[in-house]
């Protein structure tokens, strides 16, 4: 089973520690150290929503922190970068 058919807007996400995010005119693109994949963000909002990862609670927090709308459309986003390993699920806060 794939993380985008399981992926959970109301877990909390993050940038994999060995991604680096550089925002271009056309959104950002995403290097994975690690496994040397290249993402390409073509979306500013779903920008916005990778940089409030860190910060919210969830993935549909932060989609509603960076003012996003159509949540679906988001969440896909969202799951292909887990799928690639762009995020990783964050477990609970001590």
């Amino acid at each position: 089973m794939s993380v985008a058919s399981v992926f959970d807007l109301d877990r909390a996400w993050d940038l994999h520690p060995q991604v680096s995010v550089r925002p271009e005119p056309f959104g950002a693109l995403l290097y994975h150290f690690g496994t040397r994949k290249l993402s390409f963000l073509k979306d500013r909002g779903l920008l916005a929503v990778v940089q409030e990862l860190a910060d919210a609670p969830s993935a549909r927090a932060a989609c509603q922190a960076a003012g996003v709308g159509d949540l679906p459309r988001y969440a896909r986003a969202l799951a292909v970068l887990a799928e690639s390993s762009m995020l990783t699920e964050r477990g609970p806060q001590p």
